[in-house]
């Protein structure tokens, strides 16, 4: 699939989910950035969209902020999603992943997203069903977790060849325009740090009580044209 075909059909995932949030009954408001941080994951066709939105935008220090936040300690993933589902699958034991920790997004600014148009799935599917900062944690149903799995083995399914990675890892990348170019033409390579190549999907993660009530959702993706 062409760089323009995945991005049409990225745009079209995107919708399909915020119309299934729209339906959540959720504490996440505009000011709500408890979960802006540094530990989101990302795909790199979501961090090729991000940084020309970025280029194209007034922020002019966002390769600045990124390489000052890359200097510290930040989550790094050793498997992706659908690697994970292979392997739970297959019954092979699953890496540890460490706790490094993490920070504030580099690009918030006075609690709001700059870049939420074109925020990632991983920003886009942290949803609550009670205010983080007052309870300390996120209430997720498990039909919505289930959920946001399928989402992030679909992105991942239509960026096979790509990578995913650290969202300050992948921006790192894809900040210089020769990075955008090798991966508009099918040539970025997976062996910068904290990057991991993507893999097609074989196993879908949702549960057998999901299912009928996941149908719908699957339709819809199913259902996408480029």
């Amino acid at each position: 699939m062409d760089l323009n075909n995945k991005l049409a059909a990225l745009d079209q995932i995107y919708q399909i989910y915020d119309h299934f949030a729209s339906g959540l009954d959720l504490a996440c408001r505009k000011h709500c950035a408890h979960c802006c941080t540094t530990g989101v994951t990302l795909t790199t066709v979501e961090g090729y969209k991000m940084a020309k939105k970025l280029e194209s935008g007034e922020n002019t220090r966002w390769i600045e902020k990124i390489e000052q936040a890359l200097k510290q300690p930040h989550f790094q993933l050793k498997i992706t999603t659908n690697q994970l589902a292979n392997m739970c699958a297959e019954g092979i034991e699953l890496p540890a992943e460490e706790n490094t920790g993490w920070t504030a997004c580099p690009f918030l600014t006075h609690a709001l997203c700059p870049l939420y148009i074109v925020r990632p799935f991983g920003c886009r599917c942290l949803v609550s069903r009670n205010d983080c900062g007052k309870e300390g944690c996120a209430e997720i149903d498990d039909f919505v977790l289930s959920v946001n799995t399928l989402f992030l083995q679909t992105i991942e399914h239509m960026d096979a060849g790509g990578c995913t990675g650290n969202l300050l890892d992948i921006l790192g990348v894809m900040a210089l325009k020769e990075n955008r170019q090798r991966y508009a033409e099918g040539k970025l390579n997976c062996r910068h740090p904290g990057l991991i190549r993507n893999h097609p999907l074989k196993v879908l993660m949702v549960p057998p009580e999901h299912r009928t009530r996941m149908e719908p959702i699957l339709q819809s993706l199913r259902n996408i044209r480029i």
